[in-house]
Parts: structure tokens; sequence; C-alpha cells
């Protein structure tokens, strides 16, 4: 298949398009490659993506652009017919958005819109796109599950990626565009970005200062090995979402429609404390934290789970990486990339 993959320079996207192009799917990616954390992070991610290309024999294309630049993604779709689109680009990080919410709206509700147009206009087959646990916002009640409201969030970034659930939702209707969101819990891992708590905390440990543990270390994350997600990313974008013919405006199920428009949650349903997570990297690089224990900041959460039972059943997806081996493998990438810096 040829398939879009926005933010395909980032985290989850480059890992994404490059699974893709290892099993021989054709990719398009599209990023404006932006300075929220260091370029050259991305820009090593890119050649990593030509590279498993050539390897693959796949073709690869790489666009540098803002999706919010309408013009330009219609020349995208105008040059290449797409089997699939997942999008995962967007402005990323929860507190960031507390503190610049207009770079979420450009990225996260105009980029989005562009992609629905595109998308609608060039009926592409399916649409995947990244959604995120922090949209449970005020919930309390765990594991989280979709037939659960969703709609206190704490933070502008939740808000968001809420609204492009409910976007998408009104294309499907509308157009019979089938999209399905992911909520994705907590991912990490090799090629990680910078400003998550993982790369934080790494780099303070191996340069002797303290790490902050906000609510006293006291978290509870479903942390997601990146592999995992993207073996559930796939296995969704091959499935195409399909109405759901039990449902019914009479008790309305907020995760499918009698539209072509799924929810599901992504996560590894295996809470972890935070306490533990360093823990896991004390271990892996040899190294004692020293705590700073701080209070909770605003917007977060205390604790995500996930039941990811739907997902499972739909696609079946299961998450294989324990948070002791995910945090090894990300230790060793992390040494040899700071060493080869």
């Amino acid at each position: 298949m040829k398939v879009l993959v926005t933010g395909n320079a980032g985290f989850i996207g480059f890992h994404t398009a490059r699974r893709l192009l290892e099993r021989g799917d054709d990719v398009v990616g599209f990023d404006s490659v932006n300075d929220y954390y260091d370029p050259r992070l991305k820009e090593a991610r890119l050649a990593i993506l030509q590279k498993t290309a050539d390897q693959a024999g796949s073709a690869y294309t790489f666009i540098r652009a803002n999706l919010a630049d309408q013009d330009a993604l219609a020349a995208c779709f105008a040059g290449h017919r797409f089997d699939r689109v997942i999008h995962l680009a967007a402005q990323a990080g929860v507190r960031y958005s507390i503190e610049n919410p207009r770079a979420y709206v450009e990225s996260n509700i105009v980029g989005f819109t562009n992609v629905l147009e595109a998308c609608r206009n060039a009926q592409v087959a399916h649409l995947t796109y990244a959604s995120t646990s922090s949209v449970y916002g005020a919930n309390t009640a765990m594991p989280f599950r979709e037939d659960q409201p969703a709609d206190h969030p704490l933070q502008f970034y939740a808000a968001t990626k809420r609204a492009n659930e409910l976007m998408a939702h009104s294309y499907s209707h509308l157009f019979g565009l089938p999209t399905t969101a992911l909520r994705f819990f907590t991912v990490y891992g090799p090629w990680g970005r910078p400003d998550m708590a993982l790369f934080l905390f790494a780099r303070a440990m191996l340069a002797g200062e303290p790490i902050k543990l906000f609510n006293g270390g006291n978290h509870v994350r479903d942390f997601t090995y990146v592999d995992d997600i993207v073996e559930g990313v796939v296995r969704v974008s091959d499935q195409p979402a399909k109405p759901d013919p039990q449902w019914s405006g009479n008790d309305p199920k907020p995760a499918t429609s009698l539209a072509p428009w799924r929810i599901y949650n992504i996560g590894n349903a295996d809470p972890v404390s935070l306490l533990d997570y360093v823990a896991a990297l004390e271990d892996a690089l040899g190294v004692r934290a020293k705590r700073e224990l701080l209070p909770m900041q605003p917007g977060d959460l205390a604790a995500t789970f996930a039941s990811s039972a739907a997902l499972e059943s739909a696609t079946g997806y299961h998450p294989r990486t324990t948070v002791r081996d995910g945090i090894q493998r990300f230790a060793e990438w992390y040494l040899a990339y700071q060493n080869a810096q």
C-alpha cells in the first residue's frame, strides 16, 4: 500500500513509518520539523527512514511542510494516491499548552481540519489518527474505558485532541470517511522526545543532577513501549472503521457510531508507579537518582490506566514489552546516541 504518515520526523511517527517501510509499504512522510525540541534528533530519524527504505526496497518520499499550509497538503495529495493516512503530527506536550495554546490551535485544529478535508476529497479508505489518554481529564474511575464520557479535559492540549475526535465524527457521518482515533497512554522508548520524563531523568541522572518528581513521585501511568504502540497503529490502519449496527441514538455509545468512526484506547494495561519507573531506569543505567520531590503540576493527572480490551478484540493487539525490558532498551539506545553526538 501507499501510506501517508504525518509527523514522521516525530517519535511515534518515525517508528510507524519505519515499520511500514520494513513490511514493504510505500510511505510518504509529511513533517514541518519544527524546533519544539532539538531538530537534530528529528533529522537523525529522517536519515534512518531513508536508509530503511533503501534496504527494504520500498518507495519513500519526504515532504517538509506544515499541515496548517493547506496548499502544501493539497499538493501532496495531488501528487500521490494514498490507500491509508496515519495522522500522527501534532503540537505535543501537556504543560506547553498552558503557555502557548495558539500553537495547538494551528497544529491540532487547523492542521487536522486540513487533513480531514484532504482525505475527504481524495476518498481515502481509512484515516487513523492520534488522540490521547489526557482526554479522560477529570475522570477517576479506572481503568479508563472508551465507553466512559471524555468531556472534562484538564488542559488545552487534551481539549484539542477531544475536538479532533468530534471533528472526525462529523466527517465520517457527512462524507462516509472511515476514521479511527487511538488514545495513546504514556508512550516511551528509543528515539523518544527529549521533553518527556524518561529522557529528562536519564540526562539528569548521568549528569549527577536531581530528577524532579511531581506529586512526590506518586503518579501512576500505563507506560507503553513504542514498538507495542506501533503494532497497534498498523493493525488499526489495516482495518478501516465500520458503522456499528448496534448503535442507537437512544443510548449513544461514546466510542462507536452509525458512521464509520471508532475510538480505541491503546496502552499496556499494566499501571506502574513513577517511583518504580525510576527504579527500573536506575538499574538500566547503573546510576542512583537524586530525587527532588515536588507538588502536583497544574493540569496533570495523578493516574492513567487503560483498558485496551476493545482494541484487542477488534485487532488482536496485545502489548508484549514489560516496563523493565522497555527501559533497558531505551537506556542502551540513549547511551549510544549520546556517545555519537
